[in-house]
């Protein structure tokens, strides 16, 4: 049945959406922390300081995430797995599977 398999193009597409889906989830929910920083901050008041602690941390980690959805979807072009032989049947390794599938990914040194 012809519609019912994805062709390796075709995963390669899906994994671009889905990454871009997350991306643009983070950065909306960066907005809203850096929003309520900056209350928090201007208010002066004690206890909003402190809790700004754990938002910029929240913040920092969010950041950390979208930096390896846009190292995983560099992976992926710059992987042979949308070569013609991936399209026929090859499977495609994402995120941290394609670390342990083999497949080389940079990822940035952090500092905490």
């Amino acid at each position: 049945m012809e519609g019912e398999t994805v062709s390796g193009e075709g995963k390669v597409v899906q994994a671009f959406q889905a990454s871009f889906v997350q991306v643009q989830r983070l950065l909306d929910q960066n907005r809203v922390l850096i929003n309520e920083i900056n209350q928090n901050h201007e208010s002066k008041v004690p206890g909003d300081l402190s809790r700004n602690v754990a938002l910029i941390r929240e913040l920092n980690n969010n950041i950390r995430r979208v930096v390896d959805l846009y190292a995983d979807l560099s992976s992926l072009f710059s992987s042979d797995d949308h070569s013609p032989a991936a399209s026929e049947g090859g499977s495609v390794a994402t995120g941290r599977h394609a670390v342990a599938a083999g497949h080389k990914r940079l990822r940035s040194t952090h500092l905490d």
